[in-house]
């Protein structure tokens, strides 16, 4: 059989796998059995043959793969509600008053605004702002730009590190390790098996956490070409430029999946390197979920 491009995220107690054709989560229940949820993939993107489109097809990827990972880690989170926590609230009650059958697809939407907002807010808005403050002293465009790729890089980091303190996010940052074990170990030829994913490290050229480090490096090189005007036009301009730099990001992370050469390790080490604060060692059970959940899409 052929072998597939695939790729997946950690969840809840579990793991996401998707191939081209297909996408699987497996969940580790309280009770120790494993939930398998498979399903075909349904792409717009792929529909409408953006995804062949070079540099274009990134910002389409990104937003579609966003919103298929909120779907994930909320179908694994429906595991894990307490019984008091079934009981409808006041703004459960009117969103489904509201909305109808639709009321998990307006939160879904609720939620990505709210994130994109904060987005904007801890890596746009704080980063030119404190730099831009700096502008009367330092008169170097390309220097005051790189000042801010800096400081966004130091904010990813901190948030980074703050988040992986707390027990549930290691537990999940374990998941992730155990998805990159195993695709790690399908990619070599190898029996998808407990023993044999764990040969591999958790490290992996190919994860999110190395396109958010390559999206920050990008858009310091972009940013620089456009100098330093004032701080509404350089909001307005980081903002209409998100799916540029998405759609440069995604080409270079496919190189850094097509190519194993000393050009392709140079450019991955930095996000490699973010993966060990991203990715922990998993346990077997972890591995045996993440493999469920392969062997699902292949």
């Amino acid at each position: 059989m052929k072998k597939q491009n695939v790729g997946g995220q950690a969840v809840i107690e579990g793991v996401m796998m998707q191939s081209k054709n297909y996408r699987a989560i497996a969940v580790r229940k309280s009770n120790g059995e494993i939930e398998l949820k498979k399903e075909r993939i349904k792409s717009w993107v792929q529909d409408k043959k953006i995804d062949k489109i070079p540099f274009l097809r990134g910002a389409f990827v990104l937003f579609e793969t966003m919103i298929e990972g909120m779907k994930s880690l909320n179908y694994s989170s429906e595991f894990f509600m307490e019984d008091d926590e079934e009981e409808e609230d006041a703004i459960d009650r009117f969103l489904k008053k509201i909305f109808k059958d639709k009321a998990n697809d307006a939160i879904m939407a609720v939620s990505m605004v709210l994130a994109m907002l904060i987005s904007v807010f801890f890596f746009v808005l704080i980063p030119t702002s404190v730099v831009g403050a700096f502008s009367w002293l330092i008169k170097n465009n390309i220097v005051l730009n790189l000042m801010e790729g800096l400081l966004r890089i130091t904010i990813l980091i901190l948030y980074m590190l703050g988040i992986s303190k707390f027990e549930d996010i290691k537990r999940t940052f374990m998941y992730h390790g155990a998805e990159h074990k195993v695709i790690y170990c399908y990619e070599n030829d190898l029996e998808l098996t407990v023993e044999n994913a764990k040969k591999f490290g958790t490290l992996h050229p190919r994860c999110g956490t190395n396109f958010l480090f390559l999206v920050m490096a990008t858009s310091i090189i972009l940013f620089s070409f456009f100098g330093w005007p004032n701080i509404i036009a350089r909001i307005i301009m980081r903002i209409l430029c998100i799916p540029i730099v998405a759609g440069i990001s995604y080409e270079i992370i496919k190189f850094l999946g097509k190519y194993d050469n000393i050009l392709s390790k140079i450019v991955a080490y930095p996000g490699m390197m973010l993966q060990h604060i991203t990715t922990n060692e998993p346990d077997d059970e972890q591995l045996e979920v993440a493999i469920k959940a392969l062997k699902a899409v292949i």
